[in-house]
């Protein structure tokens, strides 16, 4: 949620991090500031608000040179409103710092600073932080009071700290939040994401929990904060540019995003599918077919978008390998004392690998000793380092904060280990396999299919944007892509939108239903249950309400019943439904831009949850 940036180098320092704070507005934020070092005192600029104003404060100061390290930081609320005094960097006598995360013991250790004499001027956790490395420089060299302070902290943080006698120098401490450094020839960053240093440089070094980054214009060194032992560790190449971050000559990242998928399935299927298509490679999972063999059962647990996706791969595993699973919120999960049996799978299924839930309840599983997997998009997150194996989706990434290419590349993810298990279990021949594999290499061409006639789904938008109240319905695996459709119609658009299993519509829903509240169906035409579709549209119809309805084929007794119709490219029943959750999206697209809502960032959103 929160974004952090330092940058030390040649060029322009303070438009160098300006620059990377505008690539981190799509984690979402509420104020923004940066700290620079001017005629040997710490300088600060700090605005509730967006970015631009925080450029007007600083006037022709963001075109001047500052030889010296500079730091900025996009905050999104935590503790205390949105507000200059609330917002970051925070400073305290010759220390200055931005913070992402949440210090849990900071009420004890307020009381403590307090005693000490030092002033607390915001309402903020991060200020204690501050106060306690000032408190601890009056005895010890700048790298060793940082050591000393985060000894004392409870909870996560990602630091970036600078000194007021040291202006050359950044240090950054991680623990529990992301904090990534950056490489270039002759220039150092220091951030949250790598999307706010990918212009400048591709090579990146992700800290561990425990870690601590020094770094100076000579170079850059990691120790331990609890030993002050270096670590050796070397950068990587990310596998993205700065193409890959921009809008593409698209009006919004969302909607890049959404025509990105088919590039982004295919990444996601490339080399996970043995030679000739016989087989899924399980190296990509890191699960031995022995060990895929004896598995009893699979636990999955996610948030949002991603819980969507891990309800879907409840339909896929147990239709194809016959093994009982089960979903759940993973902030429910956590506090909810559950049982785990050792030969059980546990996945975390999350975007950025940082979700602040799913990692706390990916760290439960592996105390208790099952197998873990992460499902990620992100080389080098947490959730990849945390778990006993990573299956990354390779989807790019995703600015938009409503998750597109997430979904998709999840449920590809979840579509690969269902066929892997089915396999393992012996519950799929081979000819089977290979027209499931062949489905999926389909896939994309199927995508943009649908994309070509996007202005389809423009129309039906333009009939009903102005439309307060929305119901999606389907059974089966089209229940979770319901509830998906309803929430990106809920981020983009701020319409009130409900997702349900069409057979519960009459226990309870149909009690909204009239003329202004349409009804979206998810139907494939060869369903076992559309006769018993066809009766819950009947139920509606006979309310007045608009019926919507996605399919994939022709049919004139659907056609009869429905106020609106899209046809999607047939396919299996499974990957049939990850179809459908693209009309969906520029459903929700569409009505949003003739709203005139922020698509890219909804308000009250953030890309990244973080934090509890």
């Amino acid at each position: 949620m929160c974004g952090i940036i330092g940058y030390i180098g040649p060029k322009n320092s303070l438009s160098v991090v300006i620059d990377g704070l505008k690539r981190l507005e799509y984690r979402g934020y509420d104020s923004a500031g940066v700290a620079f070092i001017e005629e040997g005192s710490i300088k600060t600029v700090r605005s509730a608000g967006k970015i631009s104003r925080l450029e007007g404060l600083l006037g022709e100061k963001k075109s001047r040179e500052f030889s010296g390290a500079v730091i900025g930081h996009t905050r999104w609320a935590t503790h205390g409103g949105p507000s200059e005094k609330n917002a970051h960097p925070h400073k305290s006598g010759r220390i200055v710092l931005v913070h992402n995360g949440i210090i849990e013991n900071y009420q004890s250790l307020k009381k403590k600073l307090k005693a000490d004499g030092f002033e607390f001027t915001s309402e903020t956790d991060t200020e204690v932080i501050c106060h306690l490395i000032s408190l601890h420089s009056r005895n010890l060299p700048f790298e060793e009071a940082v050591r000393a302070a985060v000894g004392e902290l409870k909870g996560a943080y990602a630091l970036a700290i600078m000194h007021e006698s040291e202006p050359g120098k950044i240090i950054g401490v991680k623990k529990d939040s992301p904090l990534v450094l950056g490489v270039g020839e002759g220039e150092f960053f220091i951030s949250s994401d790598a999307s706010a240093f990918i212009a400048h440089t591709n090579r990146a070094l992700f800290l561990e929990d425990g870690e601590m980054a020094v770094v100076t214009p000579e170079g850059f060194k990691i120790i331990h904060t609890g030993n002050g032992e270096p670590a050796a560790k070397n950068p990587c190449i990310l596998p993205f540019g700065q193409g890959m971050a921009e809008k593409g000559g698209h009006k919004h990242f969302m909607l890049k995003e959404i025509h990105e998928q088919p590039r982004a399935v295919a990444d996601t299927i490339r080399g996970r599918l043995g030679r000739g298509a016989e087989d899924v490679n399980l190296e990509e999972f890191g699960l031995p077919v022995e060990e895929l063999k004896g598995i009893q059962k699979v636990i999955i647990i996610a948030c949002g978008t991603s819980w969507h996706a891990g309800l879907a791969g409840k339909y896929m595993i147990e239709q194809m390998a016959r093994i009982p699973v089960e979903v759940d919120i993973a902030s429910e999960f956590r506090y909810r004392d559950p049982i785990l049996k050792g030969n059980e799978l546990f996945i975390a299924i999350t975007q950025s690998g940082e979700t602040a839930d799913t990692l706390a309840a990916l760290k439960l599983a592996r105390k208790s000793g099952v197998k873990t997997l992460a499902i990620t998009n992100v080389i080098g997150s947490a959730a990849a380092r945390e778990a006993d194996s990573v299956f990354f989706t390779r989807g790019g990434p995703e600015i938009g904060v409503a998750s597109t290419k997430t979904f998709m590349t999840q449920m590809v993810g979840l579509y690969l280990l269902a066929m892997a298990a089915a396999r393992a279990k012996g519950n799929m021949p081979p000819e089977q396999f290979k027209g499931m594999a062949q489905d999926l290499l389909e896939l994309p061409a199927k995508i943009e299919t649908i994309l070509s006639r996007k202005p389809e789904m423009e129309k039906i938008a333009q009939r009903h944007f102005k439309k307060e109240h929305f119901l999606f319905l389907g059974r089966g695996i089209d229940y979770p892509v319901a509830l998906e459709g309803a929430l990106k119609l809920k981020e983009i658009s701020y319409i009130h939108a409900e997702g349900y299993p069409a057979g519960e519509m009459k226990h309870g829903p149909i009690a909204l239903i009239d003329e202004d509240m349409p009804a979206l169906f998810l139907l494939p035409s060869q369903s076992a249950l559309k006769d018993k579709i066809l009766s819950n549209m009947e139920e509606v119809r006979s309310r007045n309400a608009q019926i919507l309805l996605i399919t994939d084929g022709e049919d004139k007794e659907l056609e009869a019943v429905s106020n609106g119709i899209f046809i999607v490219p047939a396919s299996n029943r499974f990957l049939g439904a990850a179809l459908m959750a693209v009309p969906l999206q520029l459903l929700a697209y569409y009505i949003g831009i003739l709203r005139g809502c922020d698509v890219d960032q909804p308000r009250n959103l953030a890309k990244s949850v973080t934090v509890e």
